[in-house]
């Protein structure tokens, strides 16, 4: 029985690892489908598109990169921590990453709050008085950095999660795939600002 138990254990993390992936496929999909409706449409409406960039805020832009790359320094970290035991360690990079990412959606708070401040957001008037390119510009600036938001949300719940789990025991230096595969999500999250990023603040 025991070494029954023992050998499904890995069975099961190569599993969870492989659903993880594929996961992670999906979501790739997902942003990579509107990625390319954004090259489409920026082809086709070049200089509106180029005149609707110049409204965002690269220098947040830029903050939020080195945010979420650093995010992604210390979530890897905590799996590193976990693997030689360190509880306490683990749990205070899972709390730095998660301070992180409340630093970033301020930041996302502030620099969608001043675009509402001049009117532009979907539906309203200013919005819907603009050329065609600069309308599907905000349109596709919103849908993905919200959507991106939704996902930085999602993946601090899940880094919650993994806190209470290794101080409940759950989470231990042989036993972390929760911890690994919400590292593996965190990480997602950073690759697709890394793409947002240039696409949105930088090709003007």
């Amino acid at each position: 029985m025991t070494q029954t138990a023992n050998h499904a254990h890995p069975t099961d993390n190569e599993g969870g690892k492989m659903g993880m992936w594929i996961f992670l496929f999906t979501e790739l999909f997902l942003f990579g489908g509107l990625f390319l409706v954004y090259a489409v449409f920026r082809a086709k409406y070049s200089d509106d598109f180029h005149k609707a960039a110049y409204e965002l805020d690269a220098l947040i832009g830029t903050l939020n990169t080195v945010i979420l790359l650093v995010s992604s320094m210390t979530v890897a970290m905590s799996i590193t921590a976990i693997q030689k035991g360190s509880k306490k360690l683990a749990i205070k990079l899972l709390l730095t990453t998660i301070f992180l990412a409340i630093v970033f959606m301020v930041n996302k708070y502030f620099e969608w709050h001043h675009k509402f401040d001049i009117k532009v957001y979907p539906g309203s008037e200013v919005l819907q008085n603009l050329e065609r390119g600069e309308l599907l510009f905000f349109g596709l600036y919103y849908m993905m950095t919200g959507l991106h938001a939704l996902h930085v949300i999602i993946g601090m719940i899940l880094l919650v999660i993994c806190i209470f789990k290794i101080k409940s025991g759950h989470i231990i230096s042989n036993r972390y795939l929760l911890l690994e595969n919400s590292g593996l999500y965190w990480h997602l999250v950073d690759l697709i600002w890394i793409f947002l990023f240039p696409l949105l603040y930088l090709l003007t």
